[in-house]
This record gives structure tokens, sequence and C-alpha cells, in this order.
């Protein structure tokens, strides 16, 4: 993997509905584990461009959700969706930093950037009595994983499987409620919109640009070659 294109990258990205793999079931399942209250608090930590808002909207039909992400492009098309919404805010800011306390901080591909441990002990004090955490975190489903599979989460350290993400989550002063994986429905979710527009994006790209659909292909590529292997757990976590 060559150095990190941002410029492109966001290119490519810029208008997809999700930013990471998920469906609709995922946050109601989340929302049962939870027992969340009809007037819950729901933070969307890393919200991309909004692509679970509605779900989450729906898992708290009297409540509000503030959506946050560091990227402003993303929450400009969180806007174009939800901005006249009474029950939604948006915010640019960073993901670890919430400006209340929540009953639900729903974080869906993202906290692997800052660590369990480091996510779950700064959220700790952004949460309700009884609030709880719901995290999707790369994971081994597979006690002798290819090379391939390992290769898939470029470099991404501590690499684990249930029981490691669990052991984390108990030395970071919390207790797993339930885990579940990340469906084929929920990355296709991602990866069917993002290979639209690689296809939408080849004619007339430059090299630079070329360099980074490439590499979005090649990754759909292997997931599909190793989803059996590894992807995400969606982990529902409380503190101890």
């Amino acid at each position: 993997m060559g150095a990190f294109d941002a410029e492109n990258f966001f290119i490519l990205h810029a208008d997809l509905p999700r930013e990471g793999p998920g469906e609709t079931a995922d946050v109601a399942w989340a929302a049962e584990v939870a027992g969340l209250e009809p007037a819950a608090r729901i933070c969307d930590a890393a919200s991309g461009p909004g692509g679970d808002i509605g779900a989450l909207l729906r898992a708290a039909p009297e409540g509000h959700v503030t959506a946050i992400d560091r990227h402003a492009p993303f929450i400009e098309a969180a806007r174009a969706r939800w901005g006249q919404h009474d029950r939604v805010t948006l915010r640019v800011g960073d993901y670890l930093d919430l400006p209340d306390r929540y009953d639900l901080i729903w974080c869906a591909g993202a906290v692997y950037f800052a660590g369990i441990e480091t996510a779950l002990t700064t959220w700790r004090g952004a949460l309700t009595k009884g609030g709880v955490i719901a995290f999707s975190e790369p994971c081994l489903f597979s006690d002798s994983p290819s090379q391939g599979a390992v290769d898939f989460w470029q470099g991404h350290a501590p690499l684990t499987d249930a029981r490691g993400i669990a052991a984390r989550v108990t030395a970071s002063g919390f207790e797993t409620l339930a885990t579940r994986r990340i469906t084929d429905i929920g990355w296709e979710s991602y990866f069917r919109p993002l290979l639209d527009r690689v296809a939408t994006l080849r004619q007339g790209a430059d090299p630079r640009l070329t360099a980074v659909l490439d590499e979005a292909e090649t990754e759909a590529r292997a997931w599909w070659a190793h989803r059996r292997e590894t992807g995400y757990l969606l982990c529902v976590v409380r503190p101890a």
C-alpha cells in the first residue's frame, strides 16, 4: 500500500451513502441488547455521511441523535438529508471528544483508529448511568487465518479474535453484553456503491486517482475472498 492520498480518497468517497460496512439490522440489534428507551440520547461517533442516522432515529423514536465526524464534507452530506430534522444534531469534530452524555454511543468502523482501550476509557465519562457503547472492530473468525485474511487489515494491530477483543474490553473496565458479526449484506451495502463510483470515475482518471480506484477494487476482492475468515465484530459493552 502506498502513501495515503487524501485528496483522491475523498474524491472517490464523496456522496457515498456510508463509509463502512453495516445495515439497519445492526442498529436494531444493538438497541435491543442495550434495552434502549424510546427517548434515548444517542451519539453517532465518526458518523461519516450519516448512513446510520435513520436506523438510530427508529431505534429511539422519541430520542435525539448527535452525529459527529471530523471530515466536514461528510457532515455536509449528512446535513443535506438530515439538517432540517428536529431530532438530529450534526457536528464537525473529533469523534473521541463528545460534547454531552449519551444513553448509546454508536461507532461503526472507527474505534480501531484510536484503539479499544483509548476509545472506551475516553467515552466512559460521556455515558449516562446505564449507558452503553456499540462499536465494530476488525476480528479474525478462524483459528488459523490465511495470510490474505490478515493482510486485508493492512497491518492493523492488535488483530485478534472475539476472545481477544473481549479481553481488551475487560481491560478497559467494561463488560461485553453481546456480539454480532457484520453480515455479507452489511459489507455489500458499503462495497456496491463504492465500486459503482469506481466505475464512474475510471474514464479520464489521472494516475493518482487510478491508483486509489485500483486499491478500492483490490480491497473489495480481498473481502470477498476472505470474508469467512475475517470481518467486523459488532460489540455492545457497558462500564463494569
